[in-house]
């Protein structure tokens, strides 16, 4: 099977009502995507991990064991034919899986998987909710205050960062670009101030 980017999109939709959810797995697919841009990769490819990288969290949230995230949604593709690359990716993206990340696919998607999120909350608190006017220098004091976007590991973004061999605020820095260039997608355009 080679999956596409409109039916891994269908899929996400279908298993996933929050709205808030699928503009993360967004922003996640556009970060991978840029990075599989710039290591010369099959960003079609990418953007289906990215994409399905937390399509069963809302069914299945509590984390581990076989009838948890991600593993029943690895499952679900298993049988519909993915790629081993692509279910090795998703299982990679969560350390308690045990899957260890070997590929820049699986790599990648670790290294923005957490980020995403602290860059779409920065851009959420500020009033005219435009990530065109988002900062680096503002997200480096977001990211060091623990009590906002708690739910972020700061250790996940550094070690991510790490395992790609990228400077951590570069690396940041680089993610925060992608998502700018797709602001519209992503509903950071200020239109929801």
């Amino acid at each position: 099977m080679n999956p596409n980017r409109e039916e891994a999109y269908k899929l996400m939709t279908e298993w996933t009502e929050s709205e808030s959810l699928r503009k993360h797995m967004l922003a996640v697919e556009v970060a991978v995507r840029a990075y599989a841009r710039k290591f010369n990769e099959d960003e079609e490819r990418w953007a289906v991990a990215a994409l399905l990288h937390d399509f069963d969290y809302e069914k299945h949230p509590h984390m581990g064991g076989e009838d948890g995230h991600p593993f029943v949604g690895v499952r679900y593709l298993k049988e519909q034919g993915y790629p081993e690359d692509i279910l090795e990716a998703i299982l990679g993206h969560a350390d308690f899986s045990g899957v260890v990340r070997t590929t820049p696919m699986a790599k990648t998607l670790y290294a923005c998987d957490e980020i995403t999120g602290l860059i779409t909350a920065a851009v959420l608190v500020r009033p005219d909710k435009n990530i065109a006017n988002q900062e680096l220098k503002s997200l480096k004091k977001k990211f060091k205050d623990k009590a906002f976007a708690r739910g972020v590991n700061r250790e996940d973004v550094q070690r991510g960062a790490d395992e790609l061999g990228i400077e951590m605020w570069e690396h940041i820095a680089f993610v925060l670009s992608a998502m700018q260039d797709q602001a519209e997608l992503l509903e950071l355009d200020g239109q929801m101030a």
